[in-house]
């Protein structure tokens, strides 16, 4: 008699069991990927100060600092940090690229940060215009000729879709691929030819210091022109908090840095587009009122598909009504669609564009004598050339999405720390419910904002090209579904 078969103990397991299991593996990929990240910060600085590490290391085994010192160092303002850092790149670079937004080239100018490195004597300047994919091919040029007269400038397009070393390495031993090469970049050539013919004309490797205000694009820059994610970008401004070296090739080496600081001494507009959250306190309402002041209204109405509006607070009441943005209650949530237009104007997918000076007029800083000092060793002709093969490859903003905006002209900012005004403790911001929130008053709204009001912009700016239908664009997120990196991202990341 055969003997009967016993069953087999079942492999499954229990959700909750196997939840647990996938959260600590999870957990365990991003501590590898952060201890990863130190072990590449360590090796930078080791290639290019290989005495470092001693030093920093044995203070450390003689004594060890008190943890007050430690909790006021960490308690620094960041501002003066922001400063300090700077200051480092400035004086150890031999080239400077000041990276301007191409929607507000006059904007993202630094008086202050240019002046210092003018009067340094021997270092060049080189004007960067990134995003010169979101404003008009027209617009481009003229903007274009109007920096050339005072500076070297270069067309680009940063790369928003450049991957880790780590995951270009998954995907070589997967597939059989060619290094990996980004096909959006645009402009890459041009500023690399541009500084090489320089470092030949020096006979000695440089520097490259990489500044600018924040969201302008700087980390993305140097992510295009070493064709890896090597350094952090993101939707957030003031993500770069202290300088980082990455050697581009064996002659030239490249330094990012932190985020120009912003005087408050500027008016509304300039604050609202170029102070970091992380560093500034700025109400979304305030912040996005004083940037529609300066837009076309016509354009606006056209973009966001609203009905005409007699002041920003109504255009966000019907923002958040075309949207869906609703509080408890039904009334429209105002905040919310104020956030929604900051986060637009501010981020890497609206396209609006500004028109350049009708007359050269040079700052106080700058002459035809520094000029043309600041030209000498490269070769213009050629990059006269890239430019414009540049400019024909882009393809320009839609229709629907070209809004003409009043720039506020050169932005002060702050580059001594003994500048930097003393902090206000923060106040708390009560959280209204319901009513409270939906109720508000146009009067005290007024009162509150010194923004001026929108109606004078139709007569202030012309109205250009209109389409019939325009497409209904929301500020949303796409899942990304690569291996076991981020679950979420925005569409572009640009610094």
């Amino acid at each position: 008699m055969k003997r009967p078969k016993l069953k087999k103990a079942s492999k499954r397991m229990t959700c909750h069991k196997r939840y647990k299991i996938q959260k600590k593996l999870e957990e365990l990929k991003q501590q590898q990927k952060l201890d990863r990240q130190k072990e590449q910060e360590k090796k930078r600085k080791l290639e290019v100060n290989p005495g470092d590490e001693q030093s920093n290391v044995e203070p450390q085994q003689e004594f060890e600092e008190p943890k007050s010192k430690k909790a006021k160092s960490g308690k620094q303002n960041p501002k003066k940090l922001h400063c300090q850092e700077l200051k480092k790149v400035i004086e150890a670079s031999d080239v400077v690229l000041e990276v301007l937004d191409a929607r507000d080239p006059l904007g993202c100018r630094c008086p202050q940060v240019e002046e210092a490195i003018v009067q340094s004597g021997h270092k060049k300047l080189v004007l960067v215009l990134n995003k010169s994919d979101l404003v008009p091919k027209e617009n481009l040029e003229n903007w274009l000729n109007y920096l050339n007269k005072e500076l070297p400038t270069v067309v680009f397009k940063a790369s928003t879709n450049i991957k880790s070393r780590e995951k270009m390495l998954k995907v070589k031993k997967k597939k059989k691929a060619v290094p990996f090469q980004s096909k959006t970049c645009c402009g890459k050539e041009a500023l690399c030819k541009l500084l090489g013919g320089f470092q030949q004309s020096c006979g000695k490797a440089i520097q490259v210091g990489v500044i600018g205000f924040p969201n302008v694009g700087k980390s993305s820059i140097i992510n295009s022109l070493k064709q890896e994610r090597i350094c952090n970008v993101g939707v957030p401004m003031g993500l770069t908090r202290s300088m980082q070296i990455v050697p581009l090739d064996k002659q030239i080496t490249v330094i990012d840095s932190p985020c120009f600081i912003i005087s408050p001494s500027n008016s509304s507009t300039a604050l609202a587009l170029r102070s970091p959250t992380s560093i500034e306190v700025l109400r979304p309402l305030e912040a996005a009122s004083a940037i529609l002041s300066q837009a076309d209204s016509q354009q606006v109405v056209l973009k966001y598909t609203v009905p005409g509006y007699k002041d920003a607070l109504d255009f966000f009441t019907k923002l958040a009504q075309r949207r869906g943005l609703h509080q408890k209650g039904g009334s429209p949530n105002v905040e919310s669609a104020a956030k929604l237009l900051w986060s637009e104007w501010t981020g890497a997918s609206l396209g609006y564009y500004c028109h350049p000076p009708t007359s050269w007029n040079p700052p106080p800083h700058f002459n035809e004598i520094i000029a043309a000092n600041m030209k000498k060793g490269f070769n213009l002709e050629e990059l006269e050339t890239n430019n414009a093969h540049s400019i024909q490859v882009l393809k320009g903003p839609h229709l629907t999405n070209r809004i003409l905006f009043r720039s506020s002209g050169l932005t002060n900012g702050i580059i001594e720390e003994t500048d930097i005004p003393e902090e206000l403790p923060r106040q708390k911001e009560n959280k209204q419910d319901g009513e409270d929130q939906g109720n508000v008053d146009g009067e005290n709204n007024a009162e509150s904002s010194d923004v001026p009001p929108v109606e004078d912009t139709r007569e202030r700016l012309p109205v250009e090209s209109t389409a019939s239908k325009p497409s209904d664009r929301s500020f949303t997120l796409d899942k990304i579904s690569e291996e076991d990196d981020d679950a979420y991202d925005f569409k572009t990341d640009y610094v």
